[in-house]
Order: structure tokens, then sequence, then C-alpha cells
């Protein structure tokens, strides 16, 4: 198996690790996901793509008054997103296979779709365009630059990876996104980089 293809299985395993981690850093990523925010219908739906424990996101966008949706491959951490929120809908799928017959009027992927290999990445934009209402803006990080690397979750392999800024924006105008705002390696996000993009369809 490679290290891609092991991401569900680690965070299955090291979920409640994760979310102790998660739950005591900083809400660094604040700035962009109201920046996104900013752009979804009022009162609108959301989809939260490795929503992982539903903290902070998808908590810090449902007290600003959206619907959202919140995806994830880890059973572990969605009980925990269910335990805090019971009034939210949670749903275990693999976002490479996600075929929720629904659109949503904005969706996020923050450290989440970084975790898929090359190919999966490409494939994943039409995906998203199939869950996207017109003018639905989408936030993502990715790394810098094209390739993968290894990070470390728990002393165990944690797999990254990404494409080259200008195969993105090729993906952005074969799917229908307009491109909104990219800023690589964001220190006021914790170094992480990220787009922000909206459908025109």
């Amino acid at each position: 198996m490679s290290e891609a293809d092991n991401i569900v299985s680690l965070y299955n395993r090291k979920g409640a690790a994760w979310n102790d981690l998660r739950r005591g850093a900083p809400f660094v990523e604040r700035a962009w996901i109201d920046r996104f925010a900013d752009r979804v219908t009022p009162g609108g739906a959301v989809l939260d793509v490795g929503c992982g424990s539903g903290e902070p996101i998808a908590e810090h966008l449902t007290t600003r008054g959206f619907r959202v949706t919140g995806v994830d491959t880890s059973a572990p951490m969605l009980d925990r997103a269910r335990a805090r929120r019971p009034d939210g809908a949670w749903i275990e799928a693999d976002m490479r296979t996600l075929d929720l017959k629904q659109r949503f009027d904005g969706v996020v992927m923050w450290d989440s779709f970084f975790h898929l290999d090359q190919p999966a990445q490409r494939a994943m934009f039409p995906r998203i365009a199939d869950h996207a209402n017109a003018n639905a803006p989408l936030l993502f990080t990715s790394g810098p630059h094209a390739g993968e690397a290894i990070g470390e979750l728990e002393g165990e392999p944690l797999y990254h990876a990404s494409l080259a800024p200008e195969e993105y924006r090729a993906l952005f105008a074969a799917n229908d996104l307009e491109e909104i705002a990219h800023v690589a390696e964001d220190q006021s996000a914790g170094g992480r980089t990220v787009w922000l993009c909206q459908f025109t369809h």
C-alpha cells in the first residue's frame, strides 16, 4: 500500500491524537475561512471535505449561520463531530469517490485535499464541480509547487502531494473556476499554500 493509500487507515488509528493536537492549535485559518464565507450565500449550505472532528472550521461556519455537511473517512473523528454537534450532517465517505447527489453553496478542502496523490487531485475538480451551485466559492490548501512530501503524525508517515500552480490554473479553466486569491506558504496561515476560487457555472 502506498503512503497516499495509507491516509485513511492512519487517520482512523490516530484520529483521537490528531483531534487533541488540532484543538490545542491556534485557529490560524480563520481569516481565510471568513474570506471564503463572505462569498457564500447567507444561510447557505457548505460542504467541508475532510472535516475531521468538525473543529474549528465546521464549528465556525455553523456559528456564522451556514448549514454544514462534513465528509471524512475517519469514523473516530466523525464520532467526535457528531457528539459536539448532533444537529450537523456528518458523512463517512472517501472524497475520491464522493457522490452526494447534492449541490452546495460553498466547498472547503482545508488540510485534506493535499493528502491525495497527483492523479486523484486532478480527478477531484470535476467531482467538486458536480457538488457546487453557481457562484459557489472553493477554498483548498496545496503545496507551493509540484511534488510529494512526507510529514509525520504520531510517529507515522503522513503523505502530502501537490500539482504545480500552472496545472491548478489549467484545471480551474477546465472546470469553470475563477481564481480569486492565492498565497504560497502564507505565514499568517501557518505556512500553508492557499487557493480561493469561485465557480462560474
